[in-house]
C-alpha cells in the first residue's frame, strides 16, 4: 500500500507557518507541489529564503522532491490536495471563512476525478462537510464520494517552537469514508515519526481541533483572573503558582496576553457553532472576555504605577519591549500588544515599539504601527516586557534599566527578570 502513495503527487495550498513545514516533509519523499497564490513568497522560497524561521534552510535543500509555484497549471492532476489557509475572525469575533471559501472554489475548478482534499485549518464542527464539500461539488462537477473524496487532519503547528515540529507532534486525520481515512493516515503516518491517530469521523476530528485551543484558553484565563486577585491582595501571582506547582497534578500556565491564530480565535469558532444550535457556552466566553480584557487591565497597572512614582503620564515616553504574538517567533497575527499599543495611547503617551524579530513593513500594513529600530539609552519613563524574546532576556536587568530614566517603571509581562530587578510583573 506504501508503495502505491509514493508514486502520488501533492499539492500543499499554502505556504505559511503550517503549508511550508507539510510541504518540506511531503517532498522529502513524494513529487509534491508547495503553492501560494503569494509571488513574492513563491520567489524567496525558490532562493531558500524563508522568513517565518520554522524551516532551516537544509530542510528546504532535503525536499529534493518539492517545488514552489504560483501557477494553477502547477497543480493539475494532483492526487491529493491539502488546505492550509488561516481561519481568523472578523471585527464582531465571528469566525471568517473566506480564505477557505476561496480556497475551496479555486480547488473545485482544479480537482479532477479521484481526488483527495483534505483540510487542514481550524473550523468548527461541521464546517469542511457543510461549507467546503458544497463548493467543491458546486465548481468542479463532481459529487463526493464518487468522483472525489475529503479528509480532515487539523493541524498542531507551534510557531517558534524547535522541539515540537511537524514529524514529532501526533497527527489526527479523518476521511470522507472508511477507505478514504485509512489512504490518509497512511499517507500522513509516512512523514509523521509521532505517528497518527484516525478519528471516526471529519466532525470529530474538527470538534478535536478546536477544543484544544479552547481548553488553553480557558486555563490561561484563570490564571489571569488569579492574577488580577492576588495583585489586589498583594501577593506575589509568580510565587503562588511555583509554590502551587510543587503538587504532581498542578498544570504549569503563566498569566499573560493571549493572542495568536490558534488560542485566541478557535473559541470563537467553537462558540459560533455552539450559539447556532441553540446553546450559549458561557464558560468559553467567559475565559475569552477575561483574555481579551488583558491589555486594559495592564496599562491600569502600569500607569497606577507610574502615578504612584510621581511620573507625569501625558507625554511620558514608554516602551514596549516585544510586538509578535509569542516569543522567539516573528508572527504578528492577532497579536494583544497592540491592545496596550492603543490604550496608551488613549493617555496621550509617546509609545515606542521595539522587537527585532518581527517586520517592520508587517507591522505597518497590519497595524499601522512603526517599529523603533534602535533603543535609547535613559530616555524612557516606563518600559513593559511584553514578550520574551531570547535578545531580551540576554540584555538582563541592567540592560533594559539603563534604557530607563532615574525614575522610571519596569512592568515585566513574562517574568523575564527577578522579583527584585522589576517594579511590576503581572
Amino acid at each position: 500500500m506504501l508503495s502505491e502513495l509514493l508514486n502520488k503527487k501533492i499539492a500543499v495550498i499554502g505556504l505559511g507557518y503550517v503549508g511550508l513545514p507539510l510541504a518540506v516533509e511531503f517532498g522529502k519523499k513524494y513529487c509534491t507541489v508547495g503553492f501560494d497564490i503569494n509571488a513574492e513568497r513563491i520567489n524567496e522560497l525558490k532562493q531558500g529564503i524563508e522568513r517565518t524561521l520554522e524551516v532551516e534552510a537544509s530542510e528546504l535543500k532535503a525536499a529534493s522532491k518539492l517545488f514552489y509555484s504560483d501557477d494553477v497549471k502547477d497543480i493539475k492532476n494532483c492526487d491529493y490536495y491539502i488546505v492550509t489557509v488561516p481561519t481568523p475572525i472578523d471585527e464582531h469575533k465571528q469566525p471568517d471563512l473566506s480564505p477557505l471559501i476561496k480556497a475551496s472554489e479555486f480547488l473545485g475548478s482544479v480537482i479532477g476525478e479521484h481526488a483527495t482534499v483534505i483540510y487542514e485549518s481550524t473550523v468548527y464542527p461541521g464546517a469542511t462537510e457543510e461549507v467546503c464539500v458544497p463548493i467543491l461539488e458546486e465548481y468542479s462537477g463532481l459529487k463526493l464520494n464518487q468522483s472525489f473524496y475529503v479528509g480532515y487532519s487539523p493541524e498542531r503547528i507551534n510557531p517558534g517552537d524547535k522541539t515540537h515540529r511537524l514529524p514529532n507532534i501526533k497527527k489526527i486525520t479523518s476521511g470522507s469514508t472508511e477507505k478514504v481515512a485509512g489512504n490518509i493516515d497512511l499517507l500522513y503516518n509516512s512523514i509523521i515519526l509521532a505517528g497518527t491517530y484516525k478519528a471516526s469521523s471529519i466532525k470529530v476530528a474538527e470538534a478535536a481541533k478546536v477544543i484544544e485551543n479552547t481548553q488553553r484558553d480557558i486555563n490561561i484565563a484563570l490564571i489571569n483572573e488569579l492574577s488580577i486577585i492576588f495583585e489586589r491582595l498583594d501577593i506575589d501571582t509568580l510565587e503562588v503558582l511555583e509554590a502551587a506547582g510543587t503538587k504532581w497534578n498542578f498544570l504549569p500556565f503563566r498569566p499573560g496576553l493571549v493572542g495568536g491564530h490558534c488560542i485566541g480565535v478557535d473559541p470563537y469558532y467553537l462558540t459560533h457553532k455552539a450559539e447556532a444550535v441553540g446553546y450559549h457556552p458561557e464558560m468559553i466566553l467567559a475565559g475569552r472576555r477575561v483574555n481579551d480584557g488583558m491589555g486594559s487591565y495592564i496599562v491600569s497597572q502600569l500607569i497606577k504605577g507610574m502615578l504612584i512614582k510621581g511620573i507625569q503620564i501625558k507625554g511620558s515616553k514608554v516602551l514596549l519591549m516585544g510586538f509578535t504574538f509569542k516569543e522567539n517567533c516573528p508572527d504578528l497575527r492577532n497579536t494583544k500588544v497592540i491592545d496596550i499599543y492603543k490604550e496608551l495611547l488613549e493617555y496621550n503617551i509617546d509609545v515606542y515599539v521595539y522587537d527585532p524579530l518581527c517586520s517592520c513593513k508587517e507591522a505597518n500594513d497590519e497595524y499601522g504601527i512603526t517599529i523603533t529600530k534602535e533603543l535609547k539609552v535613559q530616555f524612557y519613563d516606563a518600559v513593559t516586557l511584553a514578550v520574551a524574546h531570547n535578545e531580551f532576556i540576554e540584555m538582563g536587568a541592567e540592560g533594559i534599566k539603563s534604557l530607563c530614566k532615574d525614575e522610571h517603571i519596569i512592568y515585566d509581562l513574562k517574568s523575564i527578570l527577578n522579583k527584585n530587578d522589576v517594579d511590576m510583573r503581572l
